[in-house]
């Protein structure tokens, strides 16, 4: 279990799923109960694809596109900058969120199609899984064994499942049940945390914009003769 132990808490440090739980939940606000639980429910689906692909064909991905890793965190940070500006000055609503629920109760007929679209963009990516989870979970793809028929590969298959499973089912219980947890807190202790997670989003993102900036000019310095 050696991978699991490295990968579990790299992966939940930087996903963060009681932390987003909020983030998500200032982004759906607006939608039934319903719609949000299957919401929760494909972002989780969507989390698992994205980390297991990341840890598997992620490097090739991108090598075939022509893309390095700080590229990648350019422009995934200014995705997540902009999002998370976006959220974090949005007007407040003083109605508290199931009252908000009942007048958008249209929201309900969203269609499926619709449902997988929103969750998995802006909702797993980049709010949940973004270009630093790839990042992470590509270089600790870097680690697996080159022998396919290898005892140690499968090994390595079952854990990179056990840990985005583990990764998958918390960001679904957070997500699902993050309205209670908003019931819980209050409306105004809600608003403030709300405000806080996108301040903190919006700071990742431009930790994750600086970071691929300053690998890039640090390449540019040591390409100059």
């Amino acid at each position: 279990m050696s991978f699991f132990l490295i990968a579990f808490p790299a992966l939940f440090s930087i996903i963060n799923p009681l932390g987003g739980s909020f983030i998500f939940l200032l982004a759906t606000d607006h939608y039934t109960p319903a719609v949000r639980a299957q919401l929760a429910r494909w972002v989780a689906i969507y989390s698992f694809a994205i980390v297991t692909g990341s840890v598997y064909i992620g490097a090739y991905v991108l090598g075939f596109f022509g893309i390095s890793i700080p590229v990648l965190r350019v422009a995934g940070g200014i995705v997540i900058a902009l999002a998370a500006w976006k959220m974090l000055n949005a007007p407040d609503d003083v109605a508290p969120l199931q009252e908000r629920a009942a007048e958008s109760a249209a929201a309900a007929l969203v269609e499926r199609e619709t449902v997988r679209r929103i969750a998995f963009y802006p909702l797993a990516m980049p709010f949940t899984t973004g270009p630093g989870t790839i990042a992470v979970a590509i270089s600790l793809g870097t680690s697996r064994p080159r022998d396919i028929g290898h005892l140690h590969f499968l090994a390595f298959v079952v854990e990179v499942a056990a840990t985005a499973l583990c990764i998958a089912m918390l960001v679904y219980l957070l997500y699902r049940w993050s309205d209670r947890v908003a019931r819980w807190l209050g409306r105004t202790g809600t608003n403030i945390i709300m405000r806080l997670s996108a301040f903190l989003l919006f700071c990742i993102g431009v930790q994750v914009l600086w970071s691929g900036v300053s690998e890039l000019l640090t390449l540019q310095a040591q390409s100059v003769p």
